[in-house]
């Protein structure tokens, strides 16, 4: 081994060493990056709770102003005002300036604001144009000042989102790290808007992060947690919706009524995501431009308004009245009919508004109608589970559901009940929908994402699990002459990566039969003379055997290559290849646990003189 080689060499087990102790094993990946981006959370979480303070009082002022010509940004309901069927002009007035600002301001602040988030952290590097931070609190500020059926939630997220973009493009981070404080931001806004930190932090996780990583939980956390503390000093502390105490201990009976709701809740669930993809799709076939779409939805609306007002505006009022079980069978009615077709309608349009709102008051009617006939838990108790199912179904996101449900009312003892409910119509709507009622927007724009969380195989398989220990491996002594011919005759010509090692059976390099062809092309006979030691590639790409195979697709990403020399990590003695076919291994070991069925134990293992060698087996299910 010459000398060059020798300094090569001890290079590779620097390097070695060094790869060792960088991709040393651990349940986090998380490193102290991660300091500074909490250290941004934090100070993006207090703005956005002065951007939902700031939103809430935009709300306030444009519904006094359209509906009692008034200068005031207190939070009132339309309901009351004496315009008559003036009232019918106000929804398609705030439309028409809505579509305006749509089509020359941004196009981005159509919709409900939650997809567009999602738009732009999948597709947009997480990136949110500045314009959009202004023009979206401002335009859904208007819709529903003007009595659109929405809640303040959805552009909130957006806007939220979009401050904490802003920050975060004006530092020098990776695309991972903008997503981080991007939905930082859009966490603080849910949490001061609502008082719901917890709930918050959810839906970022079960929605918007699409990972589980403490490098973006934290930060989200800390921003979530900061806004909920500004915010009881500028707008008071929750609950939202008080709700009298409900027992911690229901009966059976009760419990199946729970399930009997979040079936309930699962219907309505479905047909609620059906009917506004439904009102979209019939505006796209109008031949008019989008434009001028959300003025049909506002005069439904004011016609709506005209029929029902409490259908109008965010309808807080009118959730707690629900739930403290203070309605007539006339608000239900109207509740389940008027504000479901208005805000179905509205929202298909592509006007400004969101969904949390306006799904907790047709979760509330229905729970009203099913207290006609479920056991009496106390007031308000079959609405607020009902409430949770219909969050739960919807959204696609039943722990966000559980936990937000409880930070509205404070009422811990109602938990389990919550529990069954959501789940089952998280259940139902997963097995009869395809996508949620927040999802299926982003996929109607040509994107699909997955909304399931798993380890990847290749995380849980090593190297030495799917490498190749039967593959050629070239003598580093041997001439180019001597070995030529052997790989022309050898069996297995579809190798195309040759490791060359020397007498100890250590890894010297790499060839490819390129290079042979190339060297023997350029430097004729004398290329035959030449030892392969001469001719390798000493920096080489290496993989160990105890790496998991997700290092090792990184790395092959990283480094634009498809295949490795497996070696042992102290000595570098050469074990195998592995490859990008190899690491398909994994793929089909994962196909094999979810589709072959077997019957481990049978009822003769349990009698006298069964044995385990019982056990019979199914064939695999293709």
């Amino acid at each position: 081994m010459n000398r060059d080689h020798q300094t090569v060499s001890q290079r590779n087990r620097k390097n070695t060493k060094t790869t060792s102790r960088e991709e040393e094993l651990g349940d986090f990946s998380t490193t102290f990056r991660v300091l500074p981006i909490c250290g941004l959370a934090v100070a993006i979480g207090a703005i956005c709770a002065f951007v939902a303070l700031a939103l809430l009082r935009l709300i306030g002022l444009f519904t006094n102003l359209f509906y009692f010509g008034r200068w005031s940004t207190t939070m009132v309901s339309p309901v009351g005002n004496h315009l008559g069927w003036y009232s019918l002009f106000v929804p398609i007035g705030g439309a028409l300036v809505i579509g305006i600002m749509a089509r020359y301001g941004s196009e981005r602040i159509r919709g409900h604001g939650i997809p567009e988030a999602i738009e732009a952290i999948l597709i947009n590097g997480s990136r949110v144009e500045p314009k959009v931070a202004l023009l979206k609190p401002l335009s859904s500020a208007i819709s529903i000042g003007s009595g659109g059926p929405f809640g303040a939630e959805g552009p909130i997220i957006m806007t939220g989102g979009a401050f904490g973009s802003m920050i975060a493009q004006l530092f020098h981070l990776t695309s991972a790290e903008r997503k981080t404080l991007l939905v930082a931001g859009a966490a603080g806004g849910m949490s001061a808007t609502f008082a719901s930190p917890v709930a918050a932090v959810l839906l970022a996780v079960e929605l918007l992060l699409f990972e589980w990583k403490p490098r973006s939980l934290v930060p989200v956390a800390l921003a979530s947690a900061v806004a909920a503390v500004v915010r009881r000093y500028i707008l008071g502390f929750g609950p939202l919706f008080p709700v009298p105490v409900h027992p911690l201990h229901i009966g059976p009976i009760s419990l199946l009524g729970c399930a009997l709701v979040g079936l309930l809740a699962g219907v309505l669930s479905a047909l609620l995501t059906l009917s506004v993809y439904a009102a979209e799709d019939a505006f796209q076939k109008l031949p008019i431009h989008w434009m001028w779409w959300p003025m049909i939805g506002g005069l439904a609306i004011g016609l709506g308004g005209l029929i029902f007002p409490q259908a109008l505006g965010v309808g807080y009022d009118t959730i707690g009245a629900l739930l403290q079980g203070s309605v007539t069978t006339k608000v239900i009615l109207g509740v389940l009919l008027v504000k479901w077709f208005i805000w179905a309608v509205s929202l298909g349009s592509g006007t400004s508004g969101g969904v949390l709102a306006p799904l907790l008051m047709m979760g509330g009617a229905l729970g009203r109608i099913e207290a006609m006939f479920l056991p009496n838990e106390g007031a308000g108790f079959w609405p607020l589970i009902s409430m949770g199912a219909i969050l739960g179904g919807t959204m696609g996101s039943p722990f966000t559901s559980i936990v937000f449900a409880f930070e509205l009312t404070h009422d811990a003892n109602v938990f389990l009940p919550l529990l069954v409910g959501s789940m089952i119509a998280h259940a139902f709507t997963v097995l009869t929908l395809k996508r949620s009622i927040l999802t299926e927007k982003v996929a109607r724009r040509g994107y699909h994402l997955s909304r399931e969380y798993a380890v990847d195989p290749l995380e849980i398989l090593f190297v030495r699990e799917v490498m190749r220990a039967k593959v050629v491996a070239l003598p580093a002594k041997s001439t180019v002459a001597e070995i030529q011919q052997s790989l022309r005759t050898d069996y297995r010509q579809t190798q195309r990566l040759l490791p060359v090692v020397n007498a100890e059976g250590l890894l010297v390099g790499v060839l490819t039969r390129g290079d042979l062809r190339k060297h023997v092309e350029k430097e004729g006979e004398t290329a035959l003379r030449r030892s392969l030691g001469e001719l390798v590639r000493h920096e080489t790409i290496e993989a160990f055997p105890d790496e998991p195979l997700r290092v090792v697709v990184y790395r092959m990403a990283e480094k634009g290559i498809t295949r490795l020399p497996v070696v042992e990590r102290n000595t570098r003695k050469f074990l195998g290849l592995v490859s990008l076919d190899d690491l398909l291994k994994a793929r089909t070991r994962h196909l094999e646990e979810e589709r072959r069925r077997e019957q481990v134990l049978n009822l003769r293992f349990f009698l006298p003189g069964g044995t385990v060698e019982d056990r019979t087996e199914t064939p695999a299910a293709h």
